[in-house]
């Protein structure tokens, strides 16, 4: 019989055979479901622990003018990123110092970026210094998991500044992002006003992937699958502007330390020829990191230049609406254009005085335009009335937005009889709140970019083309150009009638008597009219509207400079210029030429000396009144 130490022994031996085998099925039976059932899972989750993968920014489309030349081009940028997922946090005070900025903001900007992916680089400072950059190399030991990135920043060529609609790009926002969509993440630098916003996912381009293997430290050691895998960035679309910045750089230069705005349109299609708004800033503030005290600087400017003037103010027109005026009472039958009144300087309306600047005696329709005669105007729009005349407004798109493809704009405000209803009660107000509504003034507001599409429309005889400042989009990768199109409508007005009041237009430049003399062009028939809009606040406002050459209009143009005084002493003269700055290539009163360099662009200096002397003396030949 065996011992009993024997048959202890080998039952000791039995029961480790059992559990050794049972340690093999678990393992087994582990392994099998790891390689088999939850293959697809840990694989993928494998991989994201052995690849990274780095997102490629696209270089932003370029901004050309109408002549195919850069206006606004890319320069390279260097941005610090940091991998969350090997950052050593500990290393945040001494990275902040080195960086200048505070460790709390990192900390914020690390705990955004991790809630996103930690394997993902978090971009924290941009647009640093060489000198920066090399401090950041020679310490890299200390920084695991820092890196940087070379992206792109906005560069602007030429001196002619076109803040207001051109725009600029800065950081997404929370809100941006959540408005704009999963294709972009924190860091990113997106359109934030002007074309920039506007035409943000044609400029953008579409980002890429390069992908990376790493080991069990996270540090890259190659390329993944050779880079087969990799997916490349596509670069944005360029814009091709309406714009001639030869004329753009002559009309900034023109509004130096001034406030209002300039907005020069082709009649032929409505594109944007300039469009100035005074004061304005430097765009290069915005192309890297704009420091917050700059940006509460801006803010804080009491001038504003951030406020587009062109597009969202809302002052009275004065005598350059009288055209809308004329117009209805003419189409309506109310007056013939021979049909004449007496001036005799002022009219009396109830207990109110309605005065004029001068006593014209007897006018006709056009003389009453060229004279700028606000009798004729005030008895005018007694006998058209308010609802006729909002309708003819209407008509010519006042009271609403003209849809200009830069983002912001106001609509203005057109008084009908239910707005005079709300805001003075049916009894508040009465028939002597018409005249001064008839020579542009009272409750009207309107914007500069409303008042150069008026001038487009009286150039063209009533055909309207909705303003856009982009002429087309080009699709690089597709070797593709693709138009841009916008509305365009006709007003039903009759021939006769356009014929009528244009040529009171032409005779406020061209003949004695008008009160727009100072924007005639030598050699060239041009058509307008002056404003001065009255202000309670302070100095009166210049208004001038028109157009030239007359029978064949490639230019049409609206001037308001805020506080100058009269239209035909302060704007006239720099629309006059404008003008023959577009059609001629030069100033011919100044007999001067755009300096090229790189973009061709007039001696601000020698143009802002003569302007108040061609300002402020009239036309003695022309005997012209200032209004």
């Amino acid at each position: 019989m065996p011992a009993v130490d024997d048959i202890q022994i080998y039952s000791k031996r039995r029961v480790l055979y059992v559990v050794v085998i049972l340690a093999f099925m678990v393992f087994f039976a582990r392994l099998y479901q790891l390689q088999m059932i939850y293959q697809d899972e840990y694989g993928k989750k494998s991989e994201e622990n052995s690849v990274r993968i780095i997102t490629k920014d696209p270089v932003r489309g370029y901004i050309y003018d109408r002549n195919w030349r850069l206006i606004v081009d890319n320069r390279p940028a260097f941005t610090v990123t940091i991998m969350p997922y090997e950052f050593d946090r500990h290393a945040i005070d001494y990275l902040a110092g080195l960086l200048r900025l505070e460790p709390q903001y990192i900390r914020d900007r690390l705990k955004k970026g991790s809630a996103y992916s930690l394997f993902a680089p978090v971009k924290i400072s941009r647009d640093i210094d060489f000198r920066m950059l090399s401090a950041l190399e020679e310490q890299r030991e200390w920084f695991p998991g820092v890196d940087y990135q070379v992206e792109s920043k906005r560069y602007y060529v030429t001196s002619a500044r076109a803040s207001h609609i051109l725009g600029y790009t800065k950081e997404i926002s929370e809100s941006q992002m959540k408005t704009l969509g999963d294709e972009y993440t924190q860091g990113d630098v997106v359109g934030s006003a002007g074309l920039e916003a506007q035409y943000e996912r044609a400029l953008r381009g579409k980002k890429g992937s390069e992908f990376s293997t790493v080991n069990v430290r996270g540090q890259v050691v190659g390329s993944f699958d050779n880079g087969r895998s990799d997916i490349q960035a596509v670069d944005g679309n360029d814009l091709l502007l309406t714009m001639d910045f030869d004329l753009q750089a002559l009309a900034e230069s023109l509004m130096t330390d001034q406030r209002g705005a300039i907005v020069a349109l082709d009649p032929q299609n409505g594109g944007v020829l300039a469009l100035v708004s005074k004061p304005d800033y430097d765009l290069s503030l915005f192309s890297g990191v704009t420091p917050p005290g700059v940006w509460r600087r801006l803010n804080a400017d009491v001038s504003r230049p951030l406020f587009n003037r062109a597009t969202l103010t809302r002052y009275p027109p004065g005598s350059t609406y009288k055209m809308v005026l004329a117009v209805a009472a003419l189409e309506r039958g109310i007056i013939k254009p021979s049909s004449r009144i007496q001036c005799g300087g002022a009219i009396q309306l109830g207990p109110k005085v309605f005065k004029d600047l001068h006593v014209h005696g007897s006018v006709n329709m056009t003389e009453a335009i060229q004279k700028s005669c606000n009798v004729y105007f005030y008895q005018l729009m007694l006998k058209t009335g308010l609802d006729i005349w909002a309708e003819y407004g209407a008509m010519f798109g006042f009271g609403r937005v003209t849809g200009i493809d830069i983002g912001e704009e106001n609509p203005g405000l057109l008084p009908t009889t239910d707005f005079m209803n709300k805001r003075y009660g049916p009894s508040g107000w009465t028939r002597g709140f018409l005249p001064s509504l008839g020579i542009g003034q009272g409750e009207l507001g309107v914007t500069p970019i409303q008042m150069a599409c008026y001038a487009m429309l009286l150039a063209n005889k009533g055909t309207f083309h909705e303003p856009h400042a982009v002429a087309a989009v080009i699709d690089k990768s597709h070797r593709v150009t693709h138009d841009v199109t916008f509305e365009s409508r006709t007003l039903p007005i009759s021939q006769e009638t356009w014929d009528i009041v244009r040529e009171g237009m032409r005779r406020v430049v061209q003949e004695p008597g008008g009160t727009g003399s100072t924007a005639r062009i030598k050699g060239i028939q041009s058509g307008g009219k002056t404003g001065t809009s009255q202000n309670p606040h302070g100095k009166d406002h210049a208004w001038y509207v028109g157009f030239a050459p007359f029978d064949n209009p490639k230019i049409a143009i609206a001037v308001m400079v805020e506080n100058a005084g009269f239209g035909g002493s302060y704007a006239a003269p720099i629309a006059g210029m404008c003008i023959e700055q577009y059609i001629h290539g030069r100033l011919i009163r100044f007999d001067t030429r755009p300096e090229v360099k790189p973009v061709p662009v007039v001696d601000t200096t020698s143009t802002r000396r003569a302007l108040p002397q061609a300002g402020i003396v009239q036309d003695q030949s022309a005997g012209g009144t200032q209004n």
